[in-house]
């Protein structure tokens, strides 16, 4: 049953929070901070920063809420732990350092775990540092496609990019840290070229926010230009790219590819196929690997 401040017994609380500007949250997660008897954060001090800025707006009771730790590195014990805290009948609110919980941050095998084992999980929406990326870029699709972070090795990094490369009419989003945007940006040129458009937002929300769009082949240059361009976490935000014309390919050599895949590999049959039908090798790639990923 609800509490007089709403928060009910057994339940878990996914709470957003500021991903920099402490101001950024909203009332209704300032009351189940409040109310709930216990909050797991990503780390305890950042946790009792943020009740210090909205004392006024809180309760004696938080001040003497319990905090836990909640990181990458013991979320399965503090899963078990906090599951013990429901059975009892206790109200736990779960937070990151910023942003929403779950989502490039830990969080989601305790969300896991708990509806598995049919308690409620509540979400209260916050802030989230792709979607404020996104909606101050300007850039127009569809869609698009949350990364996360890329791996931290290029080799891995490039595998990864490259498998984005047919993502059509969708803009891909990546979170990254300070001390790997560089060779993270040199990837994308060498995976995407050097005419892609891209957009670095860092330092969302706070004094020195920037959002940047520049070409792929000019972004290392300005990066570089200042110093304090390359502080802050990054959300890098790639420019969507139109589908390739598939129309002017012919029927004829639609046919011949479908045939010529059944028995070959992809490569093999678009070379025979152009051989074949003097259509073009890259549309007829294109159109393989649209109907590959079509397939999936």
């Amino acid at each position: 049953m609800p509490t007089a401040a709403g928060v009910s017994k057994g339940t878990l609380y996914v709470v957003g929070t500021p991903i920099g500007n402490l101001r950024d949250i909203s009332l209704r997660a300032l009351e189940v901070l409040s109310a709930v008897d216990c909050i797991a954060a990503e780390h305890v001090q950042s946790a009792q920063k943020l009740l210090a800025a909205h004392a006024v707006h809180i309760t004696a009771h938080s001040i003497h809420t319990r905090i836990m730790p909640l990181h990458q590195h013991n979320e399965g014990n503090a899963t078990e732990k906090i599951v013990e805290l429901l059975v009892s009948g206790k109200s736990v609110a779960l937070i990151s350092d910023a942003g929403t919980p779950a989502i490039s941050d830990p969080g989601a095998l305790l969300v896991q775990q708990v509806r598995a084992r049919n308690f409620p999980v509540v979400p209260i929406p916050g802030a989230n540092a792709a979607l404020c990326a996104l909606s101050a870029a300007g850039l127009i699709a569809p869609h698009f496609f949350f990364y996360g972070f890329l791996p931290a090795k290029s080799g891995e990094r490039q595998r990864k990019l490259a498998s984005l490369k047919t993502l059509y009419a969708c803009i891909p989003v990546f979170y990254e840290a300070p001390h790997r945007v560089l060779e993270c940006v040199a990837d994308m040129v060498a995976v995407f070229g050097p005419t892609r458009e891209i957009t670095f937002a860092r330092e969302l929300t706070k004094i020195f926010e920037t959002i940047h769009t520049s070409i792929l082949g000019e972004s290392l240059d300005w990066l570089r230009a200042d110093e304090n361009r390359l502080r802050g976490e990054f959300v890098l935000l790639l420019a969507p790219v139109e589908e390739p014309d598939q129309e002017d390919i012919s029927p004829q050599a639609v046919h011949t590819l479908a045939i010529l895949q059944r028995d070959l590999p992809l490569k093999q049959a678009v070379q025979l196929a152009a051989e074949i039908t003097g259509e073009s090798r890259k549309k007829l790639y294109a159109r393989a690997l649209l109907e590959q990923r079509a397939g999936m």
